[in-house]
């Protein structure tokens, strides 16, 4: 911290806000798609697909993740249609989505920090050459700087990296849950549709 100077406190704001937004997001994408979680789903969309709609609701009526809020949206009205569908969907977005601007801000912002930190100490450096006399004097001060400078450049990617990897996976995950949610949802519109269909082969 001494020797990358000032820019360093900012790289360890973020780094910390890294790590912990990271956890976060770690355990809500744990609890929402464990193992357990992923039988209760196909379980509900059999539910769905054979039009029980009341074994459904008592499944969802405790269930606080994003597949149980998403279904009881859904089975709660009325009348199910694809505007329906699609609300009931968009509904949880927010909650698979939640903090992933500010991983992708940390992204963006950490090497760029750090290339700042570089730019202050090379500046630094020269300041520091131009006062200095005799070439041994010079050679090492100039050494020193560089070197000083260009630590604040490793502790950038260093922070990018471990934010940009989690992220990646954070949004695999958002779009494989997106992914359920809507088959969930189209087999809650495939019971009621499906009579429709005889009807006009008949």
């Amino acid at each position: 911290m001494e020797r990358g100077g000032i820019v360093m406190w900012p790289l360890l704001i973020l780094s910390l806000a890294s790590m912990t937004l990271t956890f976060e997001r770690l355990w809500f994408f744990i609890t929402q798609n464990h193992p357990g979680q992923m039988i209760k789903i196909d379980q509900i969309g059999r539910l769905l697909r054979g039009g029980d709609k009341d074994k459904v609701r008592l499944l969802v009526e405790s269930d606080r993740s994003v597949y149980g809020r998403a279904v009881a949206r859904l089975v709660n009205e009325k009348q199910m249609s694809d505007a329906g569908m699609i609300d009931a969907v968009e509904s949880q977005r927010k909650r698979l989505e939640r903090y992933m601007p500010l991983l992708s801000t940390i992204i963006t912002a950490a090497p760029m920090i750090g290339i700042l930190g570089t730019v202050i100490g090379i500046i630094q450096a020269f300041e520091v050459l131009s006062e200095s006399s005799g070439v041994a004097a010079e050679t090492s001060e100039l050494s020193r700087g560089i070197a000083e400078a260009l630590i604040t450049t490793a502790a950038g990617l260093i922070v990018m990296l471990i934010t940009l990897f989690p992220y990646n996976a954070f949004k695999a995950q958002i779009d494989r849950t997106l992914s359920r949610l809507e088959s969930l949802t189209a087999s809650a519109l495939m019971d009621q549709q499906e009579p429709v269909k005889d009807a006009d082969a008949d």
